[in-house]
């Protein structure tokens, strides 16, 4: 199904290990560039920047291409519009399957066919189906599926996530208002899906190359799950769906439910994070916790900005102090001790601050005045002057 050589695929996962080890100071650059040019990898583009201009450069192939072929069928426009659209669809799946039979993975260009193809196949398949949600998200979410499977782009897999979501939403929609109102239980329920079948799948795959795919899923879940049950989206959008107005001195139904839910879930996932070492819950619980924090001051502004955040700087001072005395002595585990696997230039900053601030200068050492050999003081190094 992968369309890239397997092997280069390992030897680019080889490679991606050795460069942390380089950061973190296991070997150097020489022997990291030995490693790299060993091993037959992908064409890719590591730095983000150069990716962008690859993708900006590989739309306005695309979309050339498209033009052109515009112009020789002109004719055909006005009564085939759809037929249009689905070639452009064919052009941005062909031009995908070219670019990575010449070994381009995440290089910018292969990612403006890739991610053109099923904008266009969108857009083809809501003219023919005059915008029918489900339809379109249904078949988003195969194509995109398909796509991650064969290409292996994280794209393909935060579009399928997303198509999937449309496709349950749209579905309780077309239940009426029963289905808008249970809306975010069935979101919730959904997410938790999402999560713990991404879990199952990845006790279960036995080649890396679909880990960080699954990983991504499980980090979209985890957002959607706490989005489904965030007071002021589902306030928000209660007022929107059911075209309600909520008088001031009354509130949603399971109110007190959607409050401790905004609070209860991003200290879950903070606590969780910590006790399982797992990083992106750990980012997605801090940045859950400060919109709970904003969704609450945005109905009860009872203090202003600055002394939120005034208080809250205090706060993050106190936990932090905490945490460094409880920490700076552990060796293992969760420790204060600087990772080796990050680039920060903490120590050698602080050495220059203090230099720069106390005046120091290098320790150079003085020569002796007292000489020795030949004789010269007690016999040492005697010779026939002793």
């Amino acid at each position: 199904m992968i369309v890239y050589d397997k092997g280069e695929l390992e030897n680019l996962i080889l490679v991606e290990e050795a460069y942390s080890l380089k950061v973190g100071g296991f070997i150097d650059n020489e022997q990291y560039k030995a490693i790299s040019k060993q091993l037959i990898t992908p064409k890719n583009s590591n730095n983000l920047l150069i990716r962008l201009a690859f993708f900006i450069l590989g739309s306005f192939l695309y979309s050339s291409i498209c033009g052109f072929l515009t112009l020789l069928s002109e004719d055909l426009i006005t009564e085939n519009f759809n037929v249009i659209v689905f070639l452009y669809t064919t052009i941005g799946f062909a031009g995908a399957e070219v670019l990575s039979r010449l070994k381009l993975y995440g290089h910018g260009l292969d990612d403006a066919f890739i991610v053109g193809s099923q904008l266009t196949l969108a857009i083809a398949v809501g003219i023919l189906t005059d915008g029918n949600e489900i339809v379109i998200a249904s078949i988003i979410t195969i194509t995109a599926l398909i796509s991650y499977l064969r290409y292996l782009h994280l794209s393909m897999v935060l579009l399928f996530c997303l198509a999937l979501t449309a496709i349950v939403i749209y579905a309780m929609f077309e239940i009426g208002t029963l289905g808008k109102t249970i809306l975010p239980f069935v979101m919730m329920l959904f997410a938790v899906v999402i999560y713990f079948t991404g879990k199952t799948v990845v006790s279960k795959i036995t080649t890396p190359f679909y880990y960080k795919g699954i990983s991504l899923a499980n980090s979209f879940s985890l957002i959607l799950f706490y989005l489904s049950g965030n007071y002021l989206v589902v306030r928000e959008l209660s007022v929107v769906l059911l075209g309600t107005e909520i008088a001031p001195d009354s509130d949603i139904p399971f109110a007190f439910f959607f409050y401790g839910f905004t609070f209860v879930i991003p200290l879950f996932y903070l606590v969780y994070s910590i006790l399982k070492k797992e990083r992106i819950m750990f980012w997605i619980g801090f940045l859950t916790l400060s919109f709970s924090i904003y969704t609450i001051h945005f109905y009860y502004p009872i203090l202003s900005i600055e002394i939120i955040l005034t208080i809250g700087g205090v706060l993050l001072f106190v936990l932090t102090y905490l945490a460094i005395k409880k920490l700076k002595d552990k060796e293992t585990g969760i420790t204060f001790k600087p990772d080796r696997f990050s680039k920060t230039n903490t120590f050698l900053d602080a050495e220059i601050l203090i230099s720069s601030q106390l005046g120091l200068k290098p320790e150079t050492s003085t020569g002796s005045n007292i000489e020795f050999g030949g004789g010269e003081f007690s016999g040492g190094g005697s010779s026939e002057k002793f």
